[in-house]
């Protein structure tokens, strides 16, 4: 009886995904642009930016704390969100995304898939 090896996955994609979220969209959007013109100067190819849903978090605060007990004020906080998916990056490119230097109020995680 003869058995079949199975194939290791030779043609394996190696993806890096980059999740980038600000309060602010117009920083987001410029970090965005700066993280995927440094990824372009070493031919990476580029998925994305994709946007996704922005998270709202909503806050209610009573305005005096004896009186006016039904006078309420509301707050909320908006987090926009992007992901960029780099395929089959190399070292250098990697590098490259390591050393840039983003705005304050931008946060990135960063994945290897």
């Amino acid at each position: 009886m003869v058995t079949k090896a199975k194939k290791g996955k030779e043609d394996a994609v190696v993806q890096l995904r980059i999740r980038v979220r600000a309060y602010e969209n117009k920083i987001l959007d410029a970090s965005v642009k700066q993280i995927i013109d440094t990824a372009l100067r070493y031919d990476a190819k580029i998925v994305g930016p994709i946007p996704l849903p922005t998270e709202i978090k909503k806050y209610t605060v009573n305005r005096a704390s004896f009186v006016f007990k039904n006078a309420r004020e509301q707050f909320e906080i908006r987090i926009h969100k992007r992901v960029i998916d780099i395929l089959n990056p190399n070292p250098k490119t990697i590098e490259a995304l390591t050393n840039l230097s983003l705005p304050s109020g931008v946060d990135i995680d960063v994945k290897m898939m």
